[in-house]
């Protein structure tokens, strides 16, 4: 594991007389250094978790007798007592991670797949022990020399004794869940009541520890680097974001103002916290749409592999016939979009490795959209690539708000390479101006509009792949439910990347993870899910921008760039001193109950108002009864009075599914195998509910951020298989084609998929479920970041492959469009 913030050994700072040879030792010391680094962190993945916890006890007691003895000063006993807390939490927290590696394998999907919220808990809560195993090893080794750095270390033991503190926390909290639900459920089953009881409880737990010095611990050691950054330009970003700055307006003052939170990791930390908390959703499509500035866009593509053909299309708003697949002499309408906003285009980026034919005639010219960005490189050449036999259908991720196929555009171009296959990526429209089922319908008339329209994007149609990732990966289960629901072609595969299938707010052991996760914290999935159900949100941006669009804006900021930097940093400074007397904007709706303490210290302020005072939205308020995961009957689809499920056309029509036909619980022989292990369960353990106190003694560290806007109860659209394709009837999913699902070890949703794949394994469904380790949630945009996220971004294209490899045979004739 690797470990920032290290002193070196006394030895590689030694001078010799020359400056070569001082140089040249300095560097033999510095690979000694990281060689034997290298080699402690291998023993230490190698230990099982008892000899991990009685080594670092041993180390922490040793500490505390050494810095004991040191006299009264304060450093010192600071340092005495972190190792105190130290093996504090290490005894309490090793005997409750024993009891969830006892029942763990439980949920997996197989014993090929040992992958699920359990396992990712401990794994966490083992690099947070072996973090601490090799800082206090480093402490016992070197406390006496002078190159020594007390403050230093101090500080970052204390940081990682926090984390372990919420990680004991969210142990306890795991093991609530394993003793409530049923057999082989990952989700928790309580009641609506309860389930809000327990969010509530659940995001008052401090946060900041894990974005400071902790931030990204539990990922791979080349991600973290890259974190610092975004978590720097986070807190930067959200400073002017209630300034009405946007764009290089931000990226100039950023300059100035992101100093501090590189130097400060705790400042950075508990900025981080705030916004994470209390922000809406509109800041968040702000944040996540810089990577769609022209600049940053261009920096991207020149790194990603070079296209023939890359052209936005528009697809006019105009309904066509498609054949029934039953019997293709019978047709059905596909009708354009019309949900919210009535009829419009739908915008699709066709990139295309090689140029084919039809890419370039006229009808497809015709689509081409006049503003958007056109690349179609048509130097002479012997011939067109003839048609490929395969097509791929993209939907991009971004939380169902924010990005469009030009940000996913760096992987893709390398997938139009690797695969030889044109890609079709569908812009849909975004939440929360155009909230579901919107975006489900957009995608699924374009889908449509692929199959029929084959031969102008250069392809047969012979195999057809639905990919996506997150949000992209939940609109490839609903297109395909809804194609099959209308009777037209299912696409041949789908491979969705770390997709979200569950869209409820339920507590499930991988959600815990949100908790310390930077890039999909639990706040923000709420606030993405809300924008995408319809619920109403606070609007804080300015009607101008509104009509500038993205584009106008950074015009508009280009404008600005000059002025911010004649500011300069004394100026900004300022600024960020200044006591505000300042409102923040008045709300479209505002709710009663507004309470948040300013900071006491003026450095510790932020100046995001939406940050120092936010409305805390009523809990439990909303009067329709919530399917909960309990409610499911245990029944098949035996019951079920058709096979093709209802298909409506609009989300008021769209209704829950059947409880009948849902069935989340194993065979009933896993379900005795799990009620042992439980059995197997301390008298207390068993004893847990979700109110119940943690272990007498035992305090986790409460959020000082104020309230947290976040909804904790589900709107009953949510619970719609349409939405959230896990709580889709066995009938409905039973219509699904072979599903590959590359899912992350670490990812909040991990659970999503792993339950997805339980269930379609057991209806006998095809589908394989890979799980990569120590990579965050998006890992498909850090493609070329590292070898560890090129090599999951691979696995993703494998999985595409054997979805667009014909099954042995005779070739069979392309589908009648």
């Amino acid at each position: 594991m690797e470990l920032a913030g290290e002193t070196e050994p006394a030895e590689a700072a030694m001078a010799p007389a020359s400056k070569n040879a001082k140089e040249g030792s300095r560097s033999r010391g510095r690979r000694r250094w990281r060689k034997g680094k290298a080699k402690a962190s291998r023993l230490i993945h190698n230990m099982d978790l008892r000899t991990m916890t009685q080594s670092l006890v041993t180390l922490a007691e040793d500490n505390i007798a050494f810095f004991s003895s040191q006299g009264p000063g304060e450093t010192a006993q600071r340092l005495s007592g972190v190792f105190a807390g130290v093996r504090e939490q290490a005894l309490g927290l090793e005997p409750a991670l024993g009891r969830l590696l006892g029942v763990a394998h439980l949920f997996d999907l197989d014993p090929e797949t040992p992958a699920n919220g359990y396992r990712s808990l401990v794994h966490t809560a083992r690099c947070c022990l072996a973090h601490l195993l090799h800082k206090s090893r480093y402490v016992a080794s070197n406390r006496c020399s002078i190159f020594f750095r007390t403050s230093h270390n101090l500080a970052e033991l204390e940081a990682y004794l926090a984390a372990l503190t919420q990680l004991r926390a969210l142990v306890y909290y795991a093991q609530r869940l394993l003793v409530t639900n049923q057999p082989g459920v990952l989700f928790f089953e309580g009641d609506e009541g309860l389930t809000a009881d327990f969010l509530r409880e659940y995001v008052t737990l401090h946060k900041g520890c894990f974005y400071g010095r902790c931030l990204g611990f539990q990922f791979t050691p080349a991600i973290r680097p890259f974190l610092q950054t975004i978590s720097i330009g986070l807190v930067s970003f959200g400073e002017h974001y209630k300034r009405n700055e946007t764009g290089l307006s931000v990226a100039a003052s950023s300059l100035f103002t992101s100093g501090r939170f590189a130097i400060d990791p705790e400042l950075r930390g508990a900025e981080f916290e705030r916004i994470i908390q209390n922000l809406d959703v509109h800041f968040w499509k702000a944040f996540w749409n810089i990577t769609e500035m022209e600049v940053l866009s261009s920096l991207a593509n020149m790194a990603s592999a070079t296209v023939r053909v890359s052209r936005l299309l528009s697809l006019p708003p105009e309904a066509f016939e498609m054949p029934l697949t039953a019997n293709p002499t019978l047709t059905v309408t596909i009708s354009p979009p019309l949900a919210h906003t009535g009829p419009g285009p739908v915008l699709v980026r066709l990139i295309s490795y090689d140029l084919r034919e039809g890419q370039d005639s006229e009808e497809l010219s015709s689509l081409v959209k006049s503003n958007g960005q056109r690349s179609l490189e048509l130097w002479p050449r012997p011939q067109q690539a003839p048609r490929s036999r395969s097509l791929i259908v993209h939907f991009h991720g971004g939380g169902f708000v924010a990005q469009t196929s030009k940000s996913h555009e760096p992987y893709l171009k390398s997938w139009a390479q690797e695969l030889g296959a044109p890609i079709v990526s569908i812009d849909y429209s975004l939440a929360p101006e155009a909230p579901f089922p919107r975006a489900l319908e957009e995608c699924f008339f374009a889908y449509c509009w692929a199959i029929k329209h084959c031969t102008l994007l250069g392809s047969t149609g012979e195999r057809i792949c639905l990919a996506g990732d997150s949000a992209g990966g939940n609109l490839c289960f609903t297109v395909a439910l809804r194609a099959a629901a209308y009777g037209v072609r299912v696409p041949d595969g789908i491979m969705a990347a770390y997709p979200a299938t569950m869209l409820q707010p339920a507590a499930s052991p991988s959600r815990l993870l949100s908790l310390m996760d930077p890039l999909l914290p639990l706040s923000v999935l709420s606030k993405c899910v809300s924008a995408y159900a319809g619920a109403k949100t606070e609007d804080h941006s300015n009607s101008d921008q509104k009509a500038l669009g993205m584009m106008g804006l950074v015009r508009r900021d280009t404008a600005l760039l000059l002025r911010d930097f004649r500011l300069g940093a004394s100026s900004w400074l300022n600024s960020f001193l200044e006591l505000s007397g300042r409102k923040s904007q008045k709300m479209s709706e505002p709710i009663a109950g507004l309470s948040a303490p300013l900071l006491s210290e003026p450095m510790r302020r932020s100046v995001s108002e939406a940050a120092l005072a936010q409305p805390q939205g009523p809990l439990g308020t909303d009067s329709l009864r919530n399917l909960t995961l309990r409610d499911l009957s245990l029944r098949g689809n035996s019951e079920t009075s058709s096979d093709t499920p209802e298909m409506s056309l609009s989300a008021e029509t769209l209704g829950p599914s059947t409880p009948s036909d849902v069935n989340f619980l194993l065979p009933p022989e896993d379900a005795g195998e799990e009620a042992e292990a439980k059995n197997e369960l301390s008298p207390m353990d068993r004893g847990l509910g979700v109110h119940a106190a943690f272990p007498e003694g035992f305090h986790p560290r409460r959020s000082s951020q104020g309230a947290t806007q976040m909804p904790l109860y589900s709107s009953p659209i949510v619970k719609n298989p349409f939405m959230s394709p896990l709580l889709a009837p066995d009938s409905m999913l039973k219509s699904l084609p072979p599903v590959h699902i590359v899912a992350c070890a670490l990812d909040p949703m991990l659970d999503d998929s792993v339950m997805l794949a339980r269930r379609l394994r057991n209806l006998g469904q095809p589908v394989t479920l890979r799980v990569v380790e120590d990579l965050p949630h998006g890992f498909l945009t850090l493609a070329a970041l590292c070898r560890e996220t090129r090599q999951a971004a691979e696995l993703c294209v494998e999985r595409i492959r054997l979805v667009l490899t014909p099954p042995a045979g005779p070739a069979p004739a392309p589908p009648p469009v």
